[in-house]
């Protein structure tokens, strides 16, 4: 049985965070025995010696900034990972709950693999090639191009009301674009964007720097609660996305917009139905009747 880590399209804030504590158990404080390093690059060049610079390295801890997986290394280095589109990280030859997970057959985009000196193996499969990895001085990461722009963490004490008052004033674009701007708020994507924006009953096309304090006051504590329910739910499975034993994610049960374009609003005092535009070429979900 295979430990599948996997997400259909560009993972979110939720998943990333779901594949960084499922890779805990088999990596966290474990030597890299050997690195494979099977091709030059992914969506860009890899690191020169990547290979040689991860094994017999050390794994001193395992972080998530925004949609990036920080890996630490006891060598001063830490190696950034980004699923892309179709990567996924698959563990096996170790124990994960009641189940033992054999080795498979390599497969044709198994691009870098972690043989841990535990017996387990990490592999990186990305079909699409929109993945990436960059290894950066650990004391220097945030500076990392990868990093250096990204706004706060949604879940972190520097994300507030006051901050992100500050962050609209004067922002001309829709809330919705503005809530997906990774140089505002860190790891948000378009699935949990329009979610919140349903729960804080505001319609995504409203002009950001038009939010009343009453509106920011309703977004800041929505967008911690439906992180927080998508992360304890796994994470949402919409096509194959699955967490570290296999089981999908469950998130996608409780969309309340997200994909019901033309079904009933879930509000029970609410008879309106759920539609769909496209903002800055991505696809928002709405009711007209709640969000005003």
């Amino acid at each position: 049985m295979w430990c599948n880590i996997r997400k259909r399209e560009m993972p979110e804030l939720p998943e990333v965070e779901t594949v960084r504590r499922g890779l805990m158990p088999a990596i966290l404080g474990q030597i890299i025995f050997m690195a494979e390093v099977n091709r030059p690059d992914l969506r860009w060049p890899f690191p020169k010696n990547m290979a040689k610079r991860l094994t017999g390295a050390r794994v001193t801890a395992l972080r998530r900034r925004s949609k990036y997986i920080l890996m630490d290394l006891d060598r001063g280095e830490t190696l950034i990972i980004h699923l892309g589109m179709s990567g996924r990280m698959l563990i096996s030859g170790f124990q994960l709950g009641n189940f033992f997970t054999e080795h498979p057959a390599a497969e044709k985009h198994d691009h870098v693999v972690f043989h841990m000196e535990n017996g387990a193996r990490v592999t990186f499969n990305d079909a699409r090639r929109f993945g990436a990895m960059d290894l950066a001085t650990t004391a220097e990461v945030e500076s990392h191009k990868f990093l250096t722009s990204l706004g706060p963490e949604p879940l972190g004490n520097s994300f507030n009301e006051s901050y992100l008052k500050g962050a609209l004033t004067g922002k001309n674009t829709p809330i919705k674009t503005a809530l997906l701007d990774q140089g505002i708020i860190a790891g948000l994507g378009n699935i949990y964007v329009c979610e919140v924006l349903y729960r804080s009953k505001i319609l995504p096309t409203q002009k950001a720097a038009t939010l009343s304090k009453l509106a920011i006051g309703k977004i800041v504590p929505t967008i911690r609660e439906v992180l927080e329910e998508a992360i304890s739910a796994g994470g949402s499975s919409l096509k194959d996305y699955r967490q570290t034993g296999g089981e999908l994610g469950y998130f996608q049960h409780n969309f309340q917009v997200y994909g019901r374009e033309g079904e009933t609003c879930k509000e029970k005092v609410c008879k309106g139905t759920i539609k769909r535009i496209t903002q800055a070429g991505r696809s928002s979900f709405f009711c007209p009747q709640c969000q005003r």
